[in-house]
């Protein structure tokens, strides 16, 4: 049955998924936290978009939420965070668009895209470790898509092991693939989670780490839309070794 699924899900990205499918992440810039918007060495502004950030949350260690707010300053979106905060977590929606048959893609649904051949909404979600767990992380509350830190040890180093939970509605799934690396190596070998949702990578670099999932589920009865693509990021920055 698990494998069903899988194809199913591997024929809907193969006929879904515009150009600019992006992901959203926390990273510096010029010394403060942002939340960017992009793939691999492409960081696209994010300003412009700023209405489309649907959820933005802070938790400290305990798992207690903690006030947090964007800071707009065009062209970025700075995030500004109580100081007891280790968790980010936030949801983008980045809307309907549909593809033509020329192979261009515009935004609304099949009955607003005349001859539109494929419809998509495109969900993005984020989340961020200001500080590395102790063990296993927790999910975050009402997040749909989520990749959760699993194990009794968080790496440390790159080249240590890291496993994973892909979580949909708050359950494990399988099938889900998993690339270790969205900024440095956006196009590099994938794993894909095994029947309790899990899988594990090598973690890739001694600062940022960006790791990717997407899963791509049915659209709505009605044909208006074909698929709903999740694409969710777990991130982090590993402290280089010391002297």
């Amino acid at each position: 049955m698990n494998a069903i699924r899988i194809m199913a899900a591997l024929l809907l990205v193969a006929m879904a998924t515009p150009g600019w499918a992006h992901g959203i992440w926390f990273a510096q810039r010029a010394g403060r936290l942002a939340l960017v918007y992009g793939e691999g060495a492409e960081d696209v502004e994010v300003f412009s978009r700023r209405e489309r950030i649907t959820a933005l949350q802070a938790f400290d260690a305990a798992g207690r939420p903690v006030t947090v707010q964007t800071v707009p300053a065009e062209p970025m979106l700075f995030v500004s965070a109580d100081g007891a905060a280790a968790v980010l977590a936030t949801t983008m929606d980045n809307g309907h668009w549909s593809r033509l048959p020329s192979g261009k893609w515009m935004a609304g649904t099949k009955d607003t895209v005349p001859g539109a051949t494929t419809t998509g909404r495109y969900l993005k979600y984020g989340t961020h470790l200001l500080a590395l767990p102790a063990g296993e992380m927790g999910p975050v509350a009402g997040m749909a898509f989520q990749i959760v830190a699993v194990g009794k040890r968080f790496p440390q180093r790159s080249g240590e092991v890291l496993t994973l939970r892909v979580l949909h509605e708050g359950r494990p799934l399988p099938g889900v693939e998993v690339w270790p690396d969205l900024v440095n190596d956006p196009d590099g070998a994938s794993v894909r989670t095994d029947a309790d949702g899990l899988a594990s990578v090598s973690v890739r670099n001694q600062g940022l780490n960006v790791i990717r999932a997407e899963y791509v589920a049915r659209g709505d009865g009605d044909g208006k839309v074909d698929l709903v693509e999740h694409f969710a990021t777990l991130s982090f920055v590993l402290k280089p070794p010391a002297d």
